[in-house]
């Protein structure tokens, strides 16, 4: 797996409504094969080439919960020691190996308690959504001096 992004850590601190980040990664077969592994699902539709290639999809896709973990580490590199609360997710379109995809996180701010939501979007580079969500962050009530 292959991860760049742009984040600042003032950026990281400042978590105002409607800011914006981005990430960029590339999943491998190889990413496919250890999810699979980890998480016991063997669909061909992620493990095999071979039999991929004959589904609608044409090839291998990732798995909507590797996504969702790629976004996972993003929000916590934004959020250290905050506790995920809640999150929502829609796979609209697969991910293959090998593409490029770009996350974003949004800041749409402080809900009740605290709880900052980000919207969440894994995109590939032609605009097209793999991943739609929203995660509900409660962010970490340690003294950060």
């Amino acid at each position: 797996m292959k991860i760049r992004d742009n984040v600042s850590n003032q950026a990281r601190a400042d978590l105002y409504a409607g800011r914006r980040f981005e990430r960029e990664l590339v999943l491998t077969q190889a990413d496919f094969d250890k999810f699979a592994e980890l998480s016991g699902d063997h669909n061909p539709i992620h493990v095999d080439p071979a039999y991929a290639a004959h589904s609608r999809f044409g090839a291998t896709v990732s798995h909507g919960m590797l996504l969702f973990s790629a976004v996972r580490v993003f929000v916590d590199s934004l959020c250290a020691d905050g506790r995920l609360q809640a999150q929502t997710l829609k796979f609209p379109a697969p991910a293959y190996a090998d593409e490029p995809l770009r996350i974003e996180l949004v800041s749409e701010g402080h809900a009740d308690a605290g709880v900052l939501e980000l919207s969440t979007r894994v995109l590939k580079t032609d605009g097209q959504l793999c991943l739609d969500g929203l995660c509900q962050v409660l962010p970490s009530t340690k003294d950060s001096r």
